[in-house]
């Protein structure tokens, strides 16, 4: 009897020291309009996880005031599964607030940022870990051969790219993607900022620079609905990225303010040169005219852009709230 006890209680330390080594993987999953997907990402990321005795898994879902019924669903995993938390939103806050309404809760070792439309392919989930685990690089995101969506999409993700390179200092042809991995102190870092318009890129960016990219296959959607991520949030993320991680757009607006200046000053040196010259010429109705309405039209552009920066300062003086949180499960 004493032997069998000793042998079970050896049997118990060695589960106990699997279960120690044992690393936390946190998923982080904004949910919006996926009543049909999230179910099948869910399935996916614990059978993925299950392959790998020396990791464990918490999956934290956000719903972001979705319409539909995927707010039912997510408690009903919750209820079966207690290592599925779920935060729900009391307005719509959009997708990259609800990403930092789950890293502000995340107890893993290592973060994965995903989306929930199943078109992340969580089965190359150690392509991103393993360079991340190996100290290679802080931040890993999927490089996708081809977008699975829309060419005007492209055409609109290739000019946030471009953009955010020039305003942001991005290493050139950095492209992040929907599917991430980054280690547990910058996730940390990136709570800290408290203020409404979240751009993750720029809070990535700004704490560390040692960012790579994993070549995968995207896939197709799981529904056949388009993406909730429409023209108007598109443009919306790219005025945060310009204007709440940089003050370049207001350079250049000084240096274009300038050099209109002095384009100004020239031609009307010319003007008055020419017109003692030549005392007949006719004064250029049409040309002052297309002047002055093109100069009045950049004045009121670099006007609205200064106007939006100071909103943004006022909204964020006044402590408006990143996001709203109605409700937790498992949390």
């Amino acid at each position: 009897m004493k032997e069998e006890q000793k042998t079970e209680t050896r049997v118990e330390s060695k589960n106990k020291d699997n279960l120690q080594k044992q690393e936390l993987i946190s998923f982080v999953i904004p949910c919006y309009r996926s009543e049909k997907t999230i179910e099948k990402v869910v399935e996916e990321i614990i059978q993925t996880v299950r392959q790998r005795k020396e990791y464990d898994y918490e999956i934290i879902t956000v719903n972001d005031c979705s319409p539909d019924g995927v707010y039912e669903i997510l408690k009903k995993l919750a209820a079966h599964n207690p290592r599925i938390k779920v935060i729900n939103f009391a307005k719509n806050m959009g997708k990259h607030a609800a990403v930092l309404a789950g890293y502000a809760v995340v107890k893993g070792d290592y973060v994965v940022d995903l989306d929930d439309d199943y078109q992340c392919p969580v089965y190359d989930l150690w392509k991103l870990l393993e360079p991340v685990r190996n100290d290679e690089c802080d931040y890993a995101t999927a490089k996708y051969h081809q977008k699975r969506q829309s060419a005007f999409k492209n055409w609109g993700s290739n000019l946030n790219l471009h953009m955010s390179e020039i305003m942001l200092e991005k290493p050139k042809g950095l492209r992040f993607e929907n599917f991430s991995v980054m280690k547990r102190f910058v996730c940390k870092e990136i709570i800290h900022y408290k203020h409404p318009y979240p751009y993750l890129e720029g809070l990535v960016l700004r704490v560390t620079r040692r960012v790579i990219t994993v070549p995968m296959e995207e896939r197709n959607r799981g529904d056949d609905k388009g993406s909730g991520f429409t023209l108007t949030k598109s443009v919306a993320l790219l005025v945060n990225g310009l204007t709440a991680f940089s003050v370049k757009p207001l350079r250049v607006a000084s240096v274009l303010g300038f050099l209109f200046s002095a384009c100004g000053f020239i031609w009307g040196v010319y003007a008055v040169i020419h017109k003692l010259i030549n005392p007949n010429v006719p004064l250029g109705y049409s040309s002052i005219v297309a002047i002055l309405l093109f100069s009045s039209g950049l004045i009121m552009l670099m006007l609205g852009l200064i106007g939006e920066y100071i909103g943004r300062i006022y909204i964020c003086i006044n402590d408006s709230p990143q996001y709203v949180i109605k409700e937790t499960i498992n949390l």
